[in-house]
């Protein structure tokens, strides 16, 4: 089998509400505003929807599968999950070629923190920085994200799988 029929594509979707005061962490950044993301971790939409993304490429379940709300600490580091399904993903043979995230959210803005972002993102895939991106849009006040109730992100990750 030649390396364009080992190549697959995943997609990865997350959505979390705002509340009230805690943390807004995005791929691992904090980032200073009002309101957190809430979840059962510490919500970060960034590493659920690059997770999500990459346990598809690699053909493998949604991240519920490996961990289940149910199990998952409040405040968890979702980071650290994502570099769980990094290795489990690599163990099958994987090689991550790249990801891409855009993020939905009306405020902050985020273009002072893309660059620590996508460090942190190249830091935990195990690839070059240039090969993790991460990009932000709002919703022009559309919707629940535009309304400041909540945001989504969508990854895709390009995965070469092992033979």
């Amino acid at each position: 089998m030649s390396d364009l029929h080992r190549l697959r594509v995943g997609t990865g979707v997350d959505v979390h509400g705002f509340v009230e005061g805690g943390r807004l962490v995005l791929a691992g950044v904090d980032v200073p505003h009002t309101h957190g993301l809430e979840g059962h971790s510490d919500a970060d939409l960034v590493a659920h929807a690059v997770t999500d993304a990459l346990l598809g490429g690699a053909g493998l379940a949604d991240i519920g599968t490996y961990f289940p709300a149910s199990a998952v600490e409040d405040g968890a580091d979702s980071m650290e999950l994502l570099a769980q399904i990094v290795a489990k993903i690599t163990e099958l043979g994987c090689e991550i070629i790249n990801v891409d995230c855009v993020i939905a959210m009306q405020s902050p803005k985020l273009a002072p923190y893309r660059d620590a972002m996508r460090a942190n993102l190249a830091e935990v895939l195990g690839i070059d920085v240039d090969r993790a991106t991460v990009r932000a849009t709002t919703t022009d006040y559309l919707g629940y994200i535009g309304r400041g109730e909540g945001a989504a992100a969508t990854a895709t990750a390009l995965i070469l799988r092992g033979a």
